[in-house]
């Protein structure tokens, strides 16, 4: 029964397409998700049916339902399955949603993460990978984004979860030495992409012929990053554990690396794209024009995000390969053939 993977948000958008592509490279890997109803459900349990249907060999795959806030289950899988290396991608996502629920991101994102890190000291986990945000930048406006960079002024409740994971995962590297690595995901699109966020809402509206809500009157640029490049840069991650920074300079801290087995790392496009041209690219692939209704800026979000790359790039030569045209070309294939 033992696993090598642990995938927590398994039926997700990234953590499905992880699942996937460790199947591929015949990697046994037991997966989590509580299957919440934050974005339609039948979209999760239709991409664990993809996997299921994929594989065949049921002992190298198994989906669990489950809450990371549920202690004793989550020891129940941990004790039977003895992973070596967790994936942890589970969490309440959404800037804008934060707005209205909070306390389902303190509940998933705060306790559950906890409970991920207790159960990968007492486990003695090899490897921890876990999902940050390009949201902890805040309203930062030198670009492209570093590592580096100060990122104490969170504007939503979102970006200060998973700043607050970054700091929970340093204490617990350097407390118990488990090597973790957190990954500050760039607006992530592609096949079997989320619901709540634009190319699927703005495909749905084009395709119905309804506006568009576009914010910030469209002065909007994004580092739109394709599920196959994050996929890679996570899967090389999972065979790189963090390790300690031996020219750490705690005067001159690097806010990027630690006296600890912990690293933070942009994953990301490294090409910011206007999002007027995105929506452009939809028309032109889904042959239909958009109503677009222009609005100023939403609370919680930001103008523009924008990675570079060049630590993931030195770490395990991330060099994202999918350019805007090809990635958006796939979706709306995807997109056209999924909803026909």
């Amino acid at each position: 029964m033992f696993k090598d993977y642990l995938i927590t948000g398994a039926a997700g958008f990234i953590g499905a397409a992880v699942a996937k592509k460790l199947l591929d490279n015949n990697e046994k890997v037991v997966g989590i998700d509580n299957l919440n109803d934050y974005y339609d459900p039948l979209l999760k349990k239709l991409r664990i049916e993809d996997i299921n249907k994929s594989f065949k060999n049921k002992s190298s795959w198994n989906f669990i339902e489950s809450s990371l806030e549920d202690y004793k289950i989550l020891d129940k899988i941990f004790k039977k399955y003895r992973p070596k290396i967790v994936i942890n991608l589970a969490a309440q996502a959404g800037v804008r949603y934060s707005l209205k629920n909070p306390k389902s991101y303190i509940n998933s994102n705060l306790v559950g993460f906890a409970n991920i890190l207790e159960l990968c000291r007492n486990y003695e986990i090899k490897n921890l990978i876990y999902a940050s945000s390009s949201s902890v930048y805040g309203s930062n406006k030198k670009m492209p984004f570093s590592e580096n960079d100060e990122v104490n002024h969170p504007i939503s409740l979102y970006a200060a979860t998973k700043k607050s994971n970054e700091l929970m995962a340093h204490s617990y590297s350097y407390l118990f030495e488990i090597p973790a690595t957190g990954l500050r995901f760039f607006t992530v699109y592609g096949p079997w992409g989320r619901p709540d966020m634009a190319p699927m809402l703005f495909a749905n509206a084009i395709k119905n012929g309804k506006p568009i809500r576009v914010f910030n009157y469209g002065e909007m640029e994004r580092d739109f990053t394709f599920i196959d490049d994050i996929v890679e840069g996570i899967l090389k991650c999972s065979k790189k554990p963090a390790t300690r920074d031996n020219k750490f300079d705690p005067y001159y801290p690097d806010a990027s690396s630690s006296i600890a087995p912990h690293r933070i790392f942009n994953i990301g496009c490294g090409k910011p794209i206007k999002l007027l041209y995105f929506i452009n690219l939809l028309e032109k692939e889904l042959g239909l024009e958009a109503l677009k209704d222009f609005q100023p800026m939403q609370q919680g979000d930001v103008k523009a995000t924008f990675a570079s790359n060049l630590k993931l790039n030195e770490w395990i030569g991330y060099n994202p390969k999918i350019t805007i045209e090809e990635g958006v070309k796939r979706f709306v294939r995807w997109y056209l053939n999924f909803y026909s």
